[in-house]
């Protein structure tokens, strides 16, 4: 590790301690020492129990539908042959067999030694656990298996079975970097689960004979091992997101899958008792996710969902809280979602999924929920939202989904279901909603994230996005990177990156490290209203108050419907002298260019033109800049695409008025 590298480590840890309460610091410690006692091979789950009599394994999900064959043939012919797709790495080798210590990326090979105490983000060489940690979470086992149930042809069980054997023989028990974090065991789990139904079960052909027997007994042994592994290790305090969720979900689909020993029936009830708690903690009654993350809505949902599944196929249902609180989160997502089927890249988002069990090409994992949702609930609306029922609702709720989806009638005149979400912080502007004609403006004036470090939220108070007629025009840019490139991290998490008001240069919130925020903006709404003819919302933050000489901003975004154009009046309170810019960030679809001083976006044969109404300001167009950094989109963990970013600089000293009309044409 090279100087500066061992800085930023010591600087992230600093500031990590400065967050952490009493009692999280004792945890910290107590789960140190049993890492280190672990080491020393105690308090482990090397031995692992026997079955217990009559303790055979359950299938909990429902018969497979009738789908095309075709594509999941393909996709299983590709990871048996060694390549897969990893975030934008498209058909990566994971070689023949598999290296799943392997960074495809980079090709950096991890070190098999004591996972909890591997330094992941200190190998160097352009190293990303993210892209070791993607293959390993086994979303393409049940491909391998449905790709069986589907053909019934037995090449398909022993890719299946090279899959599980060379994993189990090059990821030994606590040992290399599938053995650092217990969200990715949960996922795995889950994955395996998955895969294990669908090959059969017990009565799969897999566990036949001497050799299967061999298998399926150390196929469990590692079961036991994952959930003991993630028992001891859930998320706690500071760390309690959607990790804590995922965690409780992997252990207790587990133990309704292989309900074999004592100790799993054990787990798998407090595995339920957290997830009831913590679905209602992470997730507001409006239905917004807390970390204030809409890919983490998705992530979320789908772990709360697969674990209802579970628990009613299992006769134990979880509450009708539980319930409820996912229908209110699906209601969220059809609300953000605009008529072309787009959700902002609001906050962190990586690519992650719990499940694939679609291989449609045209997949998309908010519109799959809102069509499991359509089912689950019986709700026309969420069909509506949802277009057409996809392969992962029909794979998870069986063959009576098509029909049962195919018997609502669609109600796109309810949507959007709600237009303020006041505990999430979202606010809705709009007209025509659902047709060729619509305006969406989701606005932002919530919270940074979830907990004292906010892991995932990013520094967008007062940020705001618009498409027309379901074609996007102002974006959020997404997140491109977690772990490395830290000038890319900071900055697609950073004010700049927003479509909002940036002062000094500096981000709203300060930064401590990759998953840490330090001092954080607070924005309230001031006042929402809506009727026919317009919509607004007036909201502020302080989070240029630390400054030296305190900055306020207020916002307020008017919504002219029959006139068809927004207003932005941002509003800056200050004494001294200050930079302010306001931001606007484009698609990657769009053609911008400049005239009389005002930004021209055109795509698809309509356009929309943003200019300062009132107030001096100056206007600069980027694309593709490397130094500020300027002028980029970011749609899939990995990869940056050039786009137009807009923006308006002025110089004040003392307060501040610019108005930013909007015309839509």
């Amino acid at each position: 590790m090279n100087a500066s590298a061992l800085r930023v480590k010591i600087a992230w840890r600093l500031n990590r301690l400065r967050c952490m309460s009493a009692s999280e610091l004792g945890h910290r410690v107590q789960e140190a020492a049993r890492a280190h006692l672990q080491r020393r091979g105690l308090l482990t789950a090397s031995r692992v129990p026997a079955v217990e009599e009559g303790g055979g394994t359950r299938n909990w999900m429902a018969a497979a539908p009738s789908l095309d064959p075709a594509p999941y043939i393909a996709a299983a012919e590709s990871i048996a042959a060694g390549r897969l797709d990893v975030f934008a790495l498209s058909g990566a080798s994971l070689g023949n067999p598999p290296r799943w210590n392997r960074d495809p990326g980079s090709g950096t090979e991890f070190p098999a030694t004591f996972g909890q105490h591997l330094d992941y983000r200190g190998l160097g060489g352009g190293a990303d656990i993210k892209f070791v940690w993607e293959p390993n979470r086994h979303l393409h086992l049940p491909t391998l298996a449905q790709a069986y149930v589907l053909t019934g042809e037995a090449t398909h069980l022993e890719a299946l079975r090279g899959q599980i054997e060379t994993w189990l023989e090059q990821c030994p028990y606590l040992r290399g970097p599938n053995w650092c974090s217990a969200l990715e065991a949960g996922i795995r789990l889950i994955n395996w689960s998955l895969a294990w139904q669908l090959a059969g079960g017990d009565a799969s052909p897999l566990f036949a004979g001497a050799a299967g027997k061999a298998l399926r007994r150390r196929w469990l042994d590692s079961v036991f091992q994952h959930m003991h592994f993630i028992r001891h290790r859930f998320s706690q305090h500071s760390s309690a997101n959607n990790h804590l969720i995922g965690e409780a979900a992997g252990l207790f689909v587990a133990a309704n899958t292989w309900p074999c020993w004592t100790e799993a029936r054990s787990w798998g009830e407090t595995a339920r008792g957290i997830l009831e708690r913590e679905a209602l903690l992470q997730n507001a009654p409006d239905g917004g996710n807390r970390e204030q993350a809409f890919a983490y809505q998705q992530f979320v949902l789908n772990f709360l969902i697969v674990a209802g599944l579970a628990a009613r196929a299992s006769g134990i249902d979880f509450s009708g809280q539980y319930w409820a609180r996912i229908e209110a989160m699906l209601e969220f997502i059809a609300s953000v979602m605009d008529a072309g089927g787009n959700v902002p890249m609001i906050g962190d988002a990586d690519d992650g999924f719990v499940m694939r069990l679609s291989r449609e090409a045209d997949w998309c994992p908010f519109r799959s929920l809102l069509a499991t949702g359509a089912v689950l609930y019986r709700r026309g609306d969420f069909r509506a939202k949802a277009g057409r029922i996809d392969a992962q609702t029909q794979w998870l709720l069986g063959g009576w989904a098509g029909g049962a989806f195919d018997a609502l009638l669609p109600d796109p005149a309810g949507l959007p279901v709600r237009r303020a979400f006041p505990e999430s912080g979202y606010y809705i502007l709009g007209d025509r909603f659902e047709s060729a004609e619509e305006i969406r403006t989701v606005a932002d004036a919530g919270p940074l994230g979830y907990l004292s470090i906010a892991a995932h939220g990013h520094a967008d108070a007062l940020a705001m996005t618009l498409s027309v007629g379901g074609k996007e025009y102002l974006v959020d840019p997404g997140t491109y990177a977690y772990n490395t490139e830290r000038k890319w991290r900071d900055y697609f998490r950073g004010t700049g990156a927003h479509n909002t008001v940036r002062v000094d240069g500096r981000d709203q919130s300060e930064i401590g490290g990759s998953f840490l925020w330090l001092r954080k903006a607070r924005a309230r709404c001031e006042r929402w209203s809506s009727d026919e003819n317009f919509d607004e919302l007036i909201a502020s933050h302080d989070g240029y108050t630390r400054l030296a000489d305190p900055v306020t901003h207020r916002r307020t975004i008017r919504l002219d419907k029959r006139q068809r154009h927004i207003t932005v009046t941002d509003e800056i309170g200050c004494l001294e002298e200050h930079t302010v810019e306001v931001r606007w960030h484009f698609a990657e679809s769009c053609s911008v260019h400049e005239r009389d001083g005002k930004a021209i976006a055109e795509r698809e044969g309509h356009r929309v033109t943003l200019g300062v109404a009132e107030g001096a300001a100056t206007l600069r167009l980027f694309r593709g800049d490397e130094a500020g950094p300027a002028g980029w989109v970011s749609r899939r963990f990995g990869l940056r695409t050039p786009a137009t970013t807009a923006i308006w600089s002025a110089r004040t000293r003392g307060a501040l008025r610019l108005v930013t009309l909007i015309e839509i044409g």
